[in-house]
């Protein structure tokens, strides 16, 4: 496994990231450790995870996630696990986590890292991160925005200064943003540097071959101001595994949820799968490895969150660490790219 620094933070995370947020749905408390032991075998030491876990979230499960790699983690070398958690924003309607939750303000992340700490039983997390933005911005399928919708919200300057406060009573090591748009990315770091606040050390947002909108402006603010893309959804939802394409009533979370991820469910996103799969068959692959293969090895990727429902998937995952793209993949990679350009937003 190979290791690499988060941000300007001294730590330094596996190039894969096991997400866990099937655990307590999808996922059996059993099979969920089973999952983390079999990551940690293979070298992997960051773990994701969200109070708001397991997706799609739910008041019956909501934080079902944290509680069960708590009763995990409680048995590990805690200084050997690199451990990342979110606070839920506001702007969604989900009553379940705090009544709302209406804002990023103080009561409500003091609440929510207590609570996290609580369930996972540490004292601290490594990276504690906004799991998306308060303010008025396309997100989760949404892709223009649109100013007839804004809204008040708790200044940037204000989220920093609460998390401030986490990070000087020991219980975050470092902060991290989620789902940002490059405004709200320099706000956060200009914001630290003018008034001496935390930095963030990383981004967790969406990146597949169906969803390359990282590379339109945030990929020169992430070179330019060593910040680090934690990847989320590689498989995009499990489409470009390629079986939906062979079985589109296939076992799966598009199947289970349906209508659930928005930005799936848009045109391209059959054909753009489907000519994935066909490249991959074409060069002995799997839709998956070259998926997957595609994230592992982008220059700015530091870290991709990757996540399965059972072990076979989660070894196959794995694997696909061994499978680097040759130039001639990449270059038809590209040209389906200009055909289907960002199926999923």
């Amino acid at each position: 496994m190979e290791y690499r620094k988060l941000g300007q933070s001294d730590l330094n995370v596996s190039a894969i990231c096991l997400g866990t947020m099937t655990y307590g749905d999808q996922n059996t408390e059993a099979e969920g450790h089973e999952q983390l032991d079999y990551a940690l075998a293979q070298g992997i030491n960051f773990i994701d995870t969200a109070e708001m876990y397991p997706v799609p979230p739910k008041a019956d499960t909501v934080t079902r996630t944290e509680t069960i790699i708590g009763s995990w983690l409680k048995k590990q070398a805690r200084d050997k696990i690199i451990l990342a958690s979110k606070v839920a924003g506001g702007n969604r309607k989900m009553e379940w986590i705090r009544g709302g939750p209406q804002a990023v303000d103080r009561a409500n992340v003091r609440a929510a890292i207590e609570g996290s700490l609580k369930r996972l039983q540490t004292d601290y997390l490594d990276l504690y991160q906004i799991h998306w933005p308060e303010r008025n911005v396309p997100i989760f399928g949404q892709y223009q925005f649109d100013p007839s919708k804004e809204k008040e919200w708790v200044s940037i300057h204000n989220q920093l200064e609460t998390l401030a406060e986490l990070v000087k009573e020991g219980k975050v090591r470092y902060i991290g943003v989620s789902n940002e748009q490059p405004w709200g990315v320099m706000e956060f770091i200009r914001l630290s540097n003018q008034y001496n606040l935390p930095r963030i050390a990383s981004i967790q947002n969406s990146y597949s071959l169906l969803n390359r909108g990282f590379e339109f402006g945030m990929t020169e603010i992430a070179y330019r101001e060593q910040l680090s893309l934690t990847a989320y959804s590689p498989l995009a939802f499990g489409h470009l595994t390629g079986k939906y394409i062979d079985n589109p009533k296939a076992q799966g979370r598009v199947n289970l949820f349906p209508g659930y991820a928005q930005r799936y469910t848009k045109p391209n996103v059959t054909p753009a799968s489907a000519a994935y799969a066909e490249l991959a068959r074409k060069h002995g692959l799997t839709p998956t490895e070259l998926a997957l293969g595609f994230v592992y090895h982008r220059w700015f990727v530091t870290s991709t969150i990757i996540g399965a429902t059972s072990l076979p998937q989660l070894t196959e995952n794995i694997g696909a660490w061994q499978t680097p793209l040759s130039s001639e993949i990449m270059q038809e990679i590209e040209h389906i790219h200009l055909r289907y350009m960002n199926p999923a937003p």
